[in-house]
């Protein structure tokens, strides 16, 4: 233990000026250094014996700098709840969105089959009219107005009240 500290205490200013040059944060960089002697004395029965220990400590609180820096680039920015912008932290509610979204899928159901394909393919998955016709083997005309019918299924079974028309809905433009 003796020559540990012999060899470690000596080395933690460079190691914290180190630290300080990577974060460019005082306490960030203070806490990385407890972190890499904390490591350094837990893990130095596996320190190479014929190794070098500056480098050995170097090496510990680089990769634990890489490691901070990551998790912050993943995370974002810590922002303190009380310097946060309302509109950060506040969200609508979104039971709304969950019964709405219900509704579409159970409206979806009721269609017929080949309309339901076809909506699904253009809506959903972003195919053109000519590749939905290709997928399915029918006509892109065909794709059109099954598309059409489909569409305007939906939104009258969406529609608040069933008496009142919906809107007509915007056909994409043939790709």
């Amino acid at each position: 233990m003796k020559d540990m500290m012999l060899l470690v205490e000596p080395l933690i200013p460079a190691l914290r000026r180190y630290a300080r040059s990577l974060l460019r944060d005082r306490a960030a960089a203070d806490d990385l250094l407890q972190d890499c002697l904390e490591r350094a004395i837990t893990r130095w029965h596996q320190r190479r014996a014929d190794g070098d220990a500056r480098t050995w400590l170097f090496t510990i609180l680089h990769n634990l700098a890489i490691s901070r820096l990551r998790q912050l680039a993943r995370r974002g920015a810590h922002v303190a709840l009380d310097d946060a912008d309302e509109n950060v932290t506040a969200r609508p509610p979104t039971q709304e969105d969950g019964l709405h979204h219900r509704e579409v899928l159970r409206a979806l159901e009721t269609l017929p089959e080949d309309q339901h394909a076809v909506l699904l393919l253009v809506s959903v998955e972003d195919l053109s009219y000519a590749e939905a016709a290709r997928v399915l083997d029918i006509p892109v005309g065909t794709v059109m107005s099954r598309l059409s019918r489909a569409r305007e299924k939906l939104s009258r079974s969406l529609a608040p009240d069933a008496s009142v028309p919906a809107e007509r809905p915007i056909l994409r433009r043939v790709k």
